[in-house]
């Protein structure tokens, strides 16, 4: 029998939602996929510019639910390369943050099978144009830090709470929704005030994006109250004041700031 010749794994960022966003060198690649492994976070939107003729593998995790665990979807890009395919592995957002990327692409490695990481948007930066509030601005915030609100395993959050607690710097949490009490409590008594801005998005980008502009005391109570679907992004910061807020729904505005 005749060796069959590796295939290759692409790791792609599928961005936070909009096709628009999507670059051209991840639509150029996702359409000459043999198979597609993708993420639940992947938007319907993204996944309507699969190759009809492409098999699909839905692997996404939920929070407390994880469909595939990541040691299986390691071993599958493997399996899977080795039977000489194109494989696009379809991840939300950008790859290399949050995204598990690099994990895979340690066991592509190992196995001897080639690869290679596309960039995409990651979900802050969409959030920021979709939503109008900046990342960074001047005498408001002279940085940006990204930091999960999850742990593997619902393990508890260990995070450098004084050194995040930081007024100059806008606060991106990835999801958090199941920790935001904690958080946001971990914060004050670290020292940011309760009054701090503070806006949570849901799938930000799309058409089905909402956005819960509140302050860092009451963002706990307020999402409990709205239950955004997840994931949930939040941004924490005096950049979120800058929100425009004019053609706002009135569910939007769950709590006002000052």
């Amino acid at each position: 029998m005749k060796d069959i010749k590796p295939g290759k794994v692409f790791l792609i960022g599928a961005g936070p939602g909009d096709p628009d966003l999507l670059t051209v060198r991840a639509l150029r690649t996702l359409q000459s996929a043999d198979i597609v492994v993708f993420d639940r976070l992947v938007s319907p939107e993204i996944m309507a510019l699969v190759p009809a003729a492409a098999q699909r593998i839905d692997v996404g995790k939920m929070p407390r639910r994880h469909r595939v665990p990541q040691d299986e979807i390691n071993a599958l890009l493997v399996d899977l390369a080795r039977e000489g395919l194109t494989v696009v592995r379809l991840k939300g957002g950008d790859p290399l943050i949050f995204g598990r990327g690099s994990e895979e692409a340690a066991e592509l490695r190992a196995a001897g099978i080639a690869f290679e990481y596309v960039p995409g948007i990651t979900s802050a930066q969409g959030a920021a144009c979709s939503t109008g509030v900046p990342l960074t601005h001047r005498g408001l915030a002279t940085g940006v830090r990204y930091v999960t609100g999850h742990r593997a395993h619902d393990a508890q959050l260990d995070l450098d709470w004084a050194s995040l607690a930081c007024e100059n710097t806008t606060l991106v949490i990835y999801m958090g929704a199941m920790n935001i009490a904690e958080i946001s409590a971990q914060l004050m008594v670290h020292g940011l005030p309760a009054d701090l801005p503070v806006m949570a998005v849901s799938a930000a980008t799309t058409p089905r994006e909402t956005r819960i502009l509140s302050t860092l005391v009451r963002i706990p109570e307020d999402v409990a109250r709205a239950d955004p679907a997840a994931p949930v992004l939040f941004v924490i910061g005096h950049v979120v004041s800058l929100c425009p807020q004019d053609g706002m729904a009135d569910a939007e505005r769950v709590a006002a700031y000052a």
